[in-house]
């Protein structure tokens, strides 16, 4: 251990005398100091019983028993190793009470060979644990145990602590005690006094103090216990709305490009759509012009389900900034993506407008001359993926970066392309609904738009889950829907083959389609194809020289074929509710009806299940996110890819705690100056971040 005064900024390695395994493991998870530990906060407290007779062991409750080891017999664990490849074993200590003479089997499970030796050598075994029934005899596993000596000091609570990074239960708790006293009552107060009355809560210091169990034992009570977690729960909302506040007063401080766009110029722009914007499309292009308008930089999100018309959206705002004389830049997750949008969008601007399409796989002749198009100002509207915020492309005058899909780039991409441009503004576009709960706190510091209402002549699809039984039935639809020109989508989660049998591959489902419809066209889409594969299975799609598409999730964005009506999901318990419901949404485009298939091989477990029925129940995005949150937590609601963004709360739950979240954004409206409670953000890597 240090010799040096401890503070909670200590790293927690000062606890230590050396070099500690327990330390790195904590370090690997972002606990370094000794405050990190306070955070990790204990699962549950119980009072300690007396030690009493065993007639009084009631099953699920914690039992505290004194007597004699009658036996012990240990068999061993083959399907277990220890450390080293030592034998593992399964232990049963049979124990005489010494109130009663009753005896109570003791059951240890996964035991070096060294615990049957240490209750051999007791004369008394007094133990500890949670009284259970098996086979209708009564037990106690994985007691605590030791010599009624060793024992006597263990009165007052039981503190049982989660095991994180490997670092068990018991170990946590002997790191937690090695914080010394003094160090409990240096802990600061970081929330106004006047919030503090207001709700009734508690300091800080005693929050933490009584869900450690560093207080007068006598003291402790359930109710208390609960109200600790609010006050730190209220801590957390709150440092996360002053981030997102200070972050949004930051913003607004910047002078933004003023693009002076009239009312008729925006009626003007509408008619470059050979149909009319729906209401939700129009309020939303009234929201962007607004804030282009407003002399700070546009920070907005806009919202909807695939094929609501975001685009739509997009482009307009992308017409009316060139108009101005600036320069518009659409980034996108992948080159099909950006290739469609290109050839769409080129379809739909007017003669006159330079557009130019940067991937990655393009040459470096066709990259050199749009790096000089973007720089002397030639390409007025650029189109492209992740090669847009490399550090050789310039602009001559950035006014507008859209960002589509947005969650599938980092925060740091997402700023290097909006930096290009001085006062530039930012339009990101997600088709991920994002529930208002979650907007609030993941999104709270961006000006949000919503796109509910469909483009007038869409079908949409419905959904339905295929068991074994009923694929027969599935073939002779899909068979059906393709002799009257449709085509069809077969999505798989894996390329190749996995270790995992249960996991249906693109290669080994392209030849079983292949076989049950020698007939059709059938052919593969992956994301591990050449750039120009890709693109020559997109094109055939598009042009119907394909029937069937056997593909993996590289559909999720990038298609919009009106006349594929038909997909079917293998293993669709293999892909989270958002990209189900984005996958869905290539289907049903048109005129036509769309029909998804959630397509199972074996019985799944009723969480899994229920996660299927959400989708076969709902077609309405934002109710889907809603009830993925409940489902996932909103630390995996985008999965992986959401890079840059840290979404895991500490102990908050945005679904569990709305109520405190929406008091907090209350109160907060009603301070005036929040830069006093900054210092709170300034070593906190959870609070969320966005652009």
């Amino acid at each position: 251990m240090s010799t040096n005064k401890l503070s909670l900024t200590s790293p927690i390695s000062d606890l230590y005398s050396k070099k500690s395994k327990t330390v790195e493991k904590l370090n690997s998870i972002n606990i370094e100091t000794v405050e990190d530990l306070l955070w990790v906060l204990p699962k549950k407290i119980v009072r300690l019983p007396d030690v009493a007779a065993f007639k009084f062991a009631n099953i699920g409750s914690y039992f505290r028993g004194l007597g004699h080891v009658v036996s012990v017999q240990a068999r061993p664990n083959f399907k277990a190793r220890g450390k080293g490849r030592a034998s593992l074993y399964n232990i049963t200590a049979n124990v005489q009470d010494k109130f009663s003479g009753d005896v109570l089997s003791l059951k240890f499970f996964n035991c070096y060979g060294s615990v049957k030796s240490k209750i051999e050598s007791l004369k008394e075994i007094e133990f500890l644990g949670v009284v259970s029934e098996f086979n209708g005899v009564v037990q106690i596993a994985n007691p605590e145990f030791n010599s009624p000596e060793s024992f006597a000091g263990e009165t007052g609570l039981k503190i049982q602590y989660p095991t994180i990074a490997s670092v068990s239960t018991v170990h946590l708790k002997k790191v937690i005690d090695k914080i010394p006293a003094y160090l409990w009552l240096e802990i600061e107060e970081n929330l106004p006094k006047e919030i503090i009355e207001k709700h009734s809560l508690f300091s800080r210091q005693d929050a933490f103090r009584y869900l450690h169990g560093k207080i007068d034992i006598e003291k402790w009570n359930e109710a208390d216990f609960e109200k600790s977690k609010e006050r730190l729960i209220y801590e957390e909302f709150f440092n996360d709305q002053v981030k997102i506040n200070l972050r949004k007063k930051s913003r607004k401080s910047f002078q933004g490009i003023q693009l002076g766009i009239s009312q008729d110029e925006l009626v003007k722009s509408e008619s470059l759509y050979p149909y009319e914007l729906t209401d939700d499309q129009k309020s939303t292009l009234k929201d962007v012009i607004s804030d282009m308008d407003s002399g700070t930089p546009m920070m907005r999100l806009v919202q909807g389900d695939v094929g609501c018309g975001k685009t739509t959206v997009a482009v307009l705002a992308s017409y009316l900034t060139i108009k101005k004389g600036y320069q518009a830049a659409l980034m996108c997750p992948t080159e099909s993506l950006a290739q469609q949008h290109y050839e769409s969008i080129n379809k739909v601007l007017p003669d006159g407008i330079s557009i130019a399409l940067l991937l990655g796989s393009s040459s470096t002749k066709e990259k050199n001359q749009v790096l000089e198009g973007l720089k002397n100002g030639t390409i007025e509207f650029i189109i492209g993926t992740h090669s847009l915020f490399q550090d050789s492309v310039e602009f001559k005058n950035l006014g507008l970066s859209i960002i589509d899909e947005q969650h599938k780039f980092g925060v740091e991409q997402r700023l290097k392309l909006v930096g290009k441009g001085a006062g530039s503004h930012c339009l990101i576009m997600s088709a991920t609904p994002i529930p208002r709960s979650l907007s609030l706190t993941q999104y709270g510091d961006l000006d949000i738009s919503i796109i509910k209402t469909m483009p007038s002549g869409r079908k949409g699809s419905q959904t339905r889950i295929v068991t074994p039984e009923n694929f027969p039935k599935f073939l002779g639809f899909l068979k059906t829907r393709i002799e009257m020109g449709e085509q069809a989508y077969i999505l798989v989660p894996a390329i190749t083959e996995s270790p995992d049998q249960n996991i249906k591959n693109l290669e080994t489902t392209l030849e079983r389609f292949k076989h049950f419809f020698p007939q059709f066209k059938v052919a593969p889409l992956h994301g591990q194809m050449k750039p120009e594969e890709k693109a020559r299975a997109f094109k055939d799609f598009g042009e119907h020289k394909i029937d069937i598409l056997v593909a993996t999730s590289v559909i999720e964005v990038g298609i919009d074929v009106t006349n594929s009506t038909i997909m079917g999901i293998l293993n669709p318990e293999r892909f989270g509710l958002s990209s189900l419901h984005q996958m869905r949404g290539r289907v049903g485009r048109g005129e036509k009806p769309g029909f998804c298939f959630l397509i199972t091989d074996r019985i799944l477990q009723p969480e899994t299940m229920h996660r299927l029925q959400v989708i076969e129940k709902y077609n309405d995005g934002f109710k889907i996110a809603e009830e993925d949150l409940k489902i996932r937590g909103e630390g995996d609601l985008f999965g992986s890819e959401q890079s840059g963004v840290v979404t895991q709360k500490r102990i908050s739950n945005i679904i569990m705690h709305q109520d405190i979240l929406y008091r907090v954004i209350q109160d907060i409206s009603h301070i005036d100056d929040l830069t006093p409670y900054q210092n709170n953000l300034a070593s906190d890597e959870k609070i969320y971040t966005t652009i």
